[in-house]
Order: C-alpha cells, then sequence, then structure tokens
C-alpha cells in the first residue's frame, strides 16, 4: 500500500546516503513472483511518482557525485535476478545470459 517514493524514503535513502560516504550497500527484493518485486525496483518512467527504486537511487548518487568537491567516486552497480538457482545480470548487455 506505500508508493516506491515512501519506500525509497524511509528503506532505501539512508543506504544509498551511506553508499555516498563510502559504504557498500545492497537492497535486497525477495518475494512470490507477481508480488511487485520488478516493478519497485524499476517503476515506470511517467508518471514520475511511480519512479522505483533503481532509478530514485541513480539519481540521488549522481546528485551527491556532482555537489562533493575534492572526491573522486567509482561507481559500480548490478541488478541481479536469481530465479530457480539460475543468476542473471539484468543490466548486462545479454540480460538472458545465466551467470556462474
Amino acid at each position: 500500500e506505500h508508493s516506491t517514493e515512501q519506500i525509497y524514503n524511509e528503506i532505501a535513502y539512508p543506504l544509498v546516503e551511506g553508499v555516498t560516504e563510502g559504504y557498500n550497500g545492497t537492497i535486497f527484493a525477495y518475494g512470490q513472483t507477481g508480488s511487485g518485486k520488478s516493478f519497485t525496483m524499476q517503476g515506470v518512467v511517467d508518471p514520475s511518482a511511480q519512479k522505483g527504486i533503481i532509478p530514485r537511487a541513480f539519481e540521488h548518487i549522481f546528485e551527491s557525485v556532482q555537489c562533493a568537491e575534492n572526491a573522486k567516486f567509482l561507481l559500480r552497480a548490478s541488478y541481479l535476478e536469481i530465479y530457480n538457482e539460475d543468476i542473471r545480470d539484468l543490466l548486462g548487455a545479454d540480460t538472458e545470459q545465466k551467470l556462474e
């Protein structure tokens, strides 16, 4: 019953804020098939209120990087799907390729 904005602000925002301070962070979405994990993580572009956690986190991180002075950043992101004991990188060039 919560919007992705509420979920982001309550759960992901503090985690992403820690990432901008140099800590590693993981958001783990778990649940039954069809329960809304992918929608919550990805969302839709329009309306912007339904943007998912991933686009919100990327915006947050890149805004922090732009505002930082005298700092260098290395950003690395993964979006992994584990289904029936198969792992796939959903940000990779071939999202159907299984990882070892």
